[in-house]
C-alpha cells in the first residue's frame, strides 16, 4: 500500500472501487470508500510533534496537529481543519439519527462527523477515523 504524496491541489481524485481496494488497508477502506467506523481508542498512537494530518487517500492536507485536542471519545479530535475548503459537510442519517458527516473535498473520503460540543474558539469537535489520517510530521 503506497501512501499518496501530500499535496495541496484542490484537483478531484478519482479511482475505481479496485484502486482504492489496492491502495488502502481493509479498515481504512471499509471506513473511507464505505463510511465505516473504526473502533474507538484504536489510533491513540498519534505524535504530539508538530505536523500536519493528510487524508490516507489522496494526501489533502486536512488538519494540524496544533487543532487538536483530547475529546476524550477515542477518536482524533480537531477543533477546525487546516484548511475548511478541503473538508466538506453532509448529512448522515445512518443509526437513526441526524449527524453532519465530514469528508475529503478532494477525493470523498468519508472521514468522521463534526459536533457542536468541541472547545473554544469554534465550539467543534470534528472527530476523525485515525485510520483516515496519515500524520507528517513538520520538517
Amino acid at each position: 500500500m503506497d501512501k499518496p504524496a501530500p499535496t495541496e491541489t484542490r484537483e478531484t481524485v478519482e479511482k475505481s472501487e479496485a484502486e482504492w481496494r489496492d491502495q488502502l488497508s481493509d479498515l481504512a477502506f471499509k471506513v473511507t470508500r464505505k463510511h465505516g467506523t473504526e473502533r474507538a481508542f484504536t489510533h491513540d498512537d498519534f505524535p504530539k510533534e508538530p505536523g500536519t494530518f493528510h487524508c490516507i487517500c489522496c494526501g489533502a492536507t486536512l488538519f494540524d496537529q496544533a487543532h487538536k485536542f483530547d475529546s476524550g471519545t477515542g477518536w482524533p479530535s480537531f477543533w477546525q481543519p487546516a484548511d475548511p475548503e478541503m473538508v466538506g459537510e453532509s448529512v448522515d442519517r445512518s443509526w437513526f439519527m441526524k449527524r453532519t458527516e465530514v469528508h475529503c473535498t478532494r477525493c470523498a473520503a468519508h472521514l468522521g462527523h463534526v459536533f457542536p460540543d468541541g472547545p473554544e474558539p469554534t465550539g467543534l469537535r470534528y472527530c476523525i477515523n485515525g485510520v483516515a489520517l496519515d500524520f507528517r510530521p513538520d520538517d
